[in-house]
């Protein structure tokens, strides 16, 4: 019996109990199902924390700041130090427990190994966003130079690099400006507001390049390099050259392909030289643990019920054997041998668990979208980009190859019996 002949009755024979089949695939199902649809909702909000993770900045990122010092072994508040408080940034509040960074601790971190360049990270702070008079709206800003990556919906020239001053607005601010829709702010010219170091108030004339959905961290605009430089320069007239000096955090960018090992001994050069890093992934490693800890516990669930399923396969395959006894005995005596006994019921398990596995994950694929989509237009309906269940071709594909693993594994007791038989005991068989 070739391959070929040995798939295709294996198929007849798996129909030849259909209520037992059926009842089989039905366990199997509900596994697969529930498999398909717990990966989906892990696929979907990693894949919307990924692209989220752009607006707070890239992966060759570190923000750098420098602690204050504490007393090791202190107990009870530290004791004040007057010239430790000088030290303290002039545009920082009172309580604030970040020392200012000047050019010298620029000058430290770029000799460090491993970092490619240091720049301060600049705090900048519109008083509001104008355009043609239809009135004045808060405006809360994120530098680009700080690794941010942009998803546009409209618009495709916003540069970093752009000698001209662009602005990336979020899509809540468009209407409330006067425009009609996200294409036609593309272009247009806005005013920005911003007051300095002696309370004088200038505006900036800035280009809207594009526009975006607000993020998982508020509602944002972008601002390009020259932009960011305008506005920083506006807003420190009037102040104290130590204190245009002075920044609170440090943009230190090292290799994109640096290994964990390398950035984690960065981190540690950086500790021994009196700073602290953390990249994006330390910011949100304990967000994202504990999205993966409860996308495992529910995978959990359903690989119990797809062991439970196995165990019906088991069932099913033990009584197929045992009500085909004498075609079993009559196989071996026309010359079959035990090893492709083996291979017919266990194909025979493995077409269930593929049967199962399709019919689940295609209806869980329907569903999945469905209750995406109902969900992406009323209850989060705000969080624009989600997709809360999305499906990835390799997710789906470990489902197949998990379920039909199982109804393998399941399959080796009963073709092991099947295949052990003797012939001329089987054809006695009644």
């Amino acid at each position: 019996m070739k391959s070929i002949d040995i798939l295709t009755t294996a198929i007849g024979n798996s129909f030849r109990s259909r209520l037992r089949t059926t009842l089989t695939v039905i366990a199997i199902f509900i596994g697969a199902f529930t498999l398909t649809i717990t990966n989906g909702l892990g696929t979907g909000i990693n894949n919307y924390i990924d692209t989220q993770l752009g607006s707070i900045g890239a992966s060759d990122v570190m923000t750098v700041t420098k602690p204050v010092e504490t007393t090791e072994g202190a107990e009870g508040p530290a004791e004040y130090d007057p010239d430790a408080a000088a030290e303290v940034s002039a545009n920082q509040g009172p309580g604030m427990t970040v020392l200012a960074l000047t050019d010298d601790d620029f000058d430290t971190m770029r000799e460090l190994d491993g970092v490619l360049s240091v720049e301060p990270a600049v705090s900048i702070r519109p008083d509001y966003v104008e355009w043609e008079g239809n009135g004045k709206f808060e405006l809360t800003v994120s530098e680009l130079s700080a690794g941010i990556s942009v998803d546009l919906i409209a618009g495709d020239d916003f540069s970093a690099s752009a000698t001209e001053a662009q602005l990336v607005l979020p899509t809540d601010y468009i209407e409330p400006l006067g425009f009609a829709d996200n294409e036609a702010a593309i272009g247009e010219t806005v005013t920005i507001g911003i007051t300095d170091a002696l309370g004088e108030q200038h505006t900036i004339e800035t280009v809207i390049a594009g526009v975006q959905e607000p993020t998982l961290f508020g509602s944002t605009a972008v601002l390009n390099d020259a932009l960011s430089a305008e506005l920083f320069d506006a807003q420190g007239e009037g102040a104290s050259g130590a204190a245009t000096e002075q920044f609170a955090s440090a943009t230190l960018r090292f290799a994109p392909d640096a290994t964990d090992a390398e950035v984690t001994a960065l981190k540690a050069d950086l500790t021994d030289a009196g700073y602290a890093g953390t990249t994006v992934a330390d910011q949100l490693g304990t967000f994202t643990t504990v999205i993966d800890g409860i996308i495992l516990v529910l995978n959990g669930f359903a690989i119990i019920a797809l062991l439970a399923a196995g165990f019906g396969i088991v069932n099913t395959l033990l009584m197929s054997v045992q009500e085909r006894t004498r075609e079993i005995g009559l196989m071996k005596a026309m010359g079959m041998s035990g090893a492709r006994i083996f291979a017919l019921f266990s194909t025979e398990a493995v077409f269930i668990g593929f049967l199962g596995s399709a019919l689940g994950a295609g209806v869980a694929m329907a569903v999945g979208s469905l209750i995406s989509s109902v969900l992406s237009g009323g209850l989060l309906a705000d969080l624009g980009g989600l997709q809360i269940i999305a499906f990835d071709p390799a997710s789906i594909a470990l489902v197949f190859a998990l379920v039909m693993g199982i109804a393998f594994l399941a399959a080796v007791l009963p073709a092991s019996r099947a295949a052990r038989q003797s012939p001329i005991d089987s054809l006695r068989y009644e």
